[in-house]
């Protein structure tokens, strides 16, 4: 548990003391109190009671004026008492909400329905048709709205309206998500480009910060139980994730709660917390946790440990157990690419079952079982599931084959069938990258860098930056910044080092993947590990052909469903960051047009890697991103695949198959629409191909 003792586990019976704790009186004073300045100061992400990074100030509900007394503090032992400044009356929780700029207004002319859930969505057969520098705009209604910057009259800044901030849906939960991530990644962008970078370099804090004070969050509204637009499964990389989209509200405490009014009384109630013991708990079945109390000072080396007090959290806690009412649990689990940092995953609703004291290092700790509600989804025991067979305790039903790529790929790609009794795809050669005939032809010809170690971000020597608009196309980890009309990678003549970070296309498989056999659209593609947005997952691998043979009559055929054409039509979406969010002019990076000098069409149904196997869906999770490297002074278009969003385990990989042109004549354009969509996703089209 963040923010208490740490220590999530079964009780030992030698030390444990089920007596439990009555007759204790409710607490009273804990409500929130008005800045005295006119208006409420600024979000930031720190220590409830500070420090404060320079040029941050505290927000709500940690906001405080120097001198007077802090909130609440969910992390230290002995809180100060609570006053409220004189003329100043206590406000209830929902009377603290981001101000909402009033200038803003029109209609937001985006495709937000394809940031809808992709979690819901099943996918059509087989491998797919899809490319493209064309995209045929939509204009959607939405309770978002944009507006152009005064002076620059090119930034827009993403605003939601007050009903949605109370109370979200998918849509907006996904749209919330991603404008922080796309926020991140470019504060993390400028910050790699810096060659002594001062101050705070936590881009997550500072992109909470953004989106809280400009109002870009949902779910403000306190209540118990499960939440509009989230779904159990979900996961999350930053703790500012949780607050965005109200699944818990405490930055740095591990319980979250309010104080209910009931005849005249008052007590508080948890609504939520979170348990970074991950798998530790090796008497956690999946649907049981032992959660340890807050305070104390557990596991702090340079404090004195010291007894529990029956308050705030802790008294929230013994409160829901006696009320019975509905807990919110997220699950921290260690991050196997960065075991310094934890992936959080919501596991739904549970319930105390139980509560009582126990004697740690001579002092008296609470504890408390949770038991899951009956009926839920799958959530924190696949990630159980999957680490016991990655570790070989159990084998995973269904297998066919531990690695269809006899050994191609780093990673092995299991081939799985729990659905009937097929025992594979049609055969085909595995292979990793293009075969290309010739090499792609470019209107301007570009050649590989000329860097002798590595190439560094903001290096204005680079060619590979000045190639991509000046910046580094990804981060220091190799995610994805922005989409861009085409992304120029180091290729293997340029005299970089072999793990320079611009190759990241080129990298072996990073992730586990697995193909299965779906219960209606054949055979899919999903993953055993997480997957964060802008990470690479794959490249569409095959034989480069020309256009002509997929064309009717040609040699390939239009009943080819692996091929891959670039010049397919799109439905447009927005994943990059605003610039007027970030108080920037229109750069580049908002351009998210693919611009591709002749069209690159791949055949993977003879020869390919795994994205053959990605299936279509309305509301993808991945897209596809335009590469190109250089091979002994001769240009090469690759396809990158990309996840849209943060993907969970065992969650089909899916993207855009788009639709084939198939009357170019003079101008007249008609879309091919005979192949019906099974995606399922809320916002189907109804057809691809």
């Amino acid at each position: 548990m963040e923010g208490g003792s740490g220590y999530n586990s079964v009780p030992s019976s030698t030390s444990s003391d089920k007596s439990r704790v009555l007759d204790v009186k409710p607490l009273r004073c804990l409500k929130p109190v008005f800045s005295s300045t006119p208006q409420g100061s600024p979000f930031v992400c720190a220590p409830p009671n500070g420090p404060f990074p320079p040029g941050f100030t505290p927000f709500y509900p940690f906001s405080v004026q120097q001198g007077s007394q802090a909130s609440p503090d969910l992390n230290h032992q002995n809180p100060a008492p609570m006053q409220t400044p004189v003329g100043h009356m206590p406000a209830p929780l929902r009377a603290f909400r981001s101000q909402q700029p009033s200038e803003f207004s029109g209609s937001f002319n985006g495709d937000a329905g394809n940031d809808d859930g992709y979690s819901s969505g099943k996918k059509r057969a087989g491998p797919h048709l899809r490319g493209s520098n064309s995209y045929q705009k939509k204009k959607n209604k939405s309770a978002l709205s944009v507006v152009a910057s005064k002076g620059a009259g090119t930034s827009f800044v993403v605003d939601i309206s007050p009903v949605l901030r109370d109370d979200g849906n998918r849509e907006v939960y996904n749209l919330v998500l991603m404008r922080f991530d796309a926020i991140r990644r470019r504060l993390s962008q400028i910050e790699d480009a810096k060659e002594r970078s001062t101050g705070i370099k936590r881009a997550d804090l500072k992109a909470g910060n953004i989106l809280m004070s400009k109002g870009i969050r949902t779910n403000m509204r306190r209540r118990i139980g499960a939440l509009p637009g989230v779904e159990i499964g979900d996961i999350f990389f930053f703790r500012l994730e949780l607050c965005v989209v109200g699944l818990h509200a405490q930055s740095m405490g591990g319980i979250d709660y309010m104080v209910l009014k009931d005849d005249m009384e008052e007590e508080p109630v948890a609504l939520s917390i979170v348990s970074s013991e991950g798998y530790d708990d090796d008497a956690d079945d999946g649907n049981v946790l032992i959660y340890s109390g807050q305070g104390g000072n557990f596991g702090k080396k340079d404090k004195q440990a010291s007894d529990q007090k029956l308050e705030r959290g802790n008294l929230a806690l013994e409160r829901s157990f006696r009320r019975g009412n509905e807990i919110r649990v997220i699950r921290g689990i260690k991050d196997a690419v960065n075991p310094s940092s934890k992936i959080y995953v919501y596991d739904g609703l549970y319930k105390i079952q139980e509560s009582w004291s126990e004697s740690k290092s001579g002092c008296n700790i609470f504890k408390y079982k949770f038991v899951r509600m009956p009926g839920q989804p799958g959530a924190f025991s696949i990630w159980r599931s999957i680490q016991k067979w990655k570790e070989g305790f159990s084998s995973r039903g269904g297998l066919i084959l531990p690695d269809l790529t006899s050994g191609a790929e780093n990673t092995p790609v299991s081939l799985v069938n729990d659905v009937d009794e097929e025992k594979g795809p049609a055969y085909f050669t595995y292979f990793p990258t293009l075969k290309y005939s010739k090499s792609f032809n470019l209107a301007q010809p570009s050649f590989g860098c000329n860097c002798r170690n590595a190439c560094q971000p903001g290096d204005p020597n680079c060619s590979c930056v000045t190639n991509n608009g000046g910046d580094f196309p990804y981060t220091t980890n190799g995610i994805l910044v922005s989409r861009k009309p085409l992304i120029y990678e180091c290729g293997p003549t340029c005299p970089c080092f072999p793990n320079c970070k611009n190759r990241v296309s080129q990298m072996p498989l990073k992730v586990h993947l697995e193909v299965f056999k779906t219960t209606d659209r054949g055979w899919g593609l999903r993953s055993w590990d997480p997957i964060r947005a802008g990470t690479f997952i794959c490249e569409y691998a095959g034989e480069v052909i020309d256009k002509a043979k997929v064309k009717p009559g040609g040699e390939e055929g239009e009943n080819d469903e692996f091929v891959f054409d670039t010049t397919r039509v799109y439905d447009s979406f927005k994943w990059n960051y605003e610039p007027g969010l970030l108080d920037e002019e229109r750069s580049n990076d908002s351009d998210e047009n693919y611009e591709i000098a002749s069209p690159l069409v791949i055949s993977a149904k003879h020869v390919g890697n795994v994205a053959r196997f990605m299936n279509h869906s309305c509301s993808p999770s991945v897209f596809w991103q335009p590469v190109l490297y250089e091979h002994n002074n001769q240009s090469f278009l690759h396809i990158a695949f990309f996840a849209i969003r943060h993907i969970p385990p065992m969650t089909e990989l899916t993207y855009d198959y788009g639709v084939a042109r198939s009357n170019e004549a003079e101008g007249n354009i008609t879309l091919n629409r005979k192949k019906k969509c099974l995606c399922g996703s809320s916002n189907c089209r109804g057809y691809f191909g």
